[in-house]
């Protein structure tokens, strides 16, 4: 997959973002950053296109976002579905975790994140 020239409003926002992450997506980045779980990297509130995801590991094209509970209402659960479209099209795989999971679960998460590049994401050359 090429690289795409990201607008320059996206890398600001995605800094913004870097700079104000939740609470589950500040315990998750621990998790994840170097060394990170089975030797993936992951970078984080990366933008793609017209969206900023919470966790991309570029190697895998795999996307972790880290939900609260408004993604569960009909308004934000028919964005993300959109947004998970726009994603798989271009080539990755997206996994949704919930924030009350990363809080009290975090191996599990991460368990979870290992399974889903176990069962089929594709590595990319960067």
């Amino acid at each position: 997959m090429p690289h795409r020239e990201v607008p320059p409003a996206n890398r600001a926002f995605g800094k913004t973002m870097r700079q104000a992450m939740t609470p589950a997506e500040a315990r998750l980045w621990q998790w994840l950053r170097k060394p990170g779980i089975a030797g993936l990297r992951f970078r984080r509130q990366v933008p793609l296109g017209p969206y900023i995801v919470d966790f991309l590991c570029p190697q895998k094209a795999l996307i972790v976002e880290v939900d609260g509970g408004h993604h569960a209402s009909p308004g934000p659960g028919t964005r993300d579905a959109r947004r998970d479209v726009w994603l798989s099209d271009q080539g990755y795989k997206v996994v949704r975790v919930w924030n009350s999971d990363v809080m009290t679960n975090i191996e599990g998460v991460c368990a979870a994140i290992v399974a889903a590049v176990a069962e089929g994401t594709r590595s990319r050359n960067r």
